[in-house]
């Protein structure tokens, strides 16, 4: 039988990888705009022609209402200060289409 090694996250480079994908993940971008464009009228739910600029990173605060948590919670999370819960991570990655071992770094 083979055995299971028990593997330790690298918190660290965690949090870098949570930080690139708010700044790069167009998926994350969309869900971020949908959930807190108020007016869907005037975005028109067509994320292709979206006037939200999908250039620009989302902020930590933004980010913040999203996952219904505080804004520095979100700062702790990509400093590497605090580590976010499991359900959140399978969240993010769930929301940038991503598998959750793209998101994690283990040591």
């Amino acid at each position: 039988m083979e055995q299971i090694k028990l593997r330790y996250i690298d918190w660290d480079k965690t949090a870098t990888n949570l930080k690139l994908l708010r700044n790069d993940n167009i998926n994350l971008r969309r869900y971020v705009c949908n959930s807190l464009t108020a007016d869907k009228a005037a975005c028109g739910g067509n994320c292709e022609e979206c006037k939200f600029e999908m250039d620009g990173s989302i902020s930590q605060k933004e980010l913040a209402k999203v996952f219904n948590v505080s804004d520095n919670m979100v700062i702790n999370w990509e400093n590497g200060k605090s580590r976010p819960a499991l359900e959140y991570l399978i969240f993010y990655s769930e929301i940038c289409k991503i598998n959750l071992y793209d998101v994690i770094v283990f040591a």
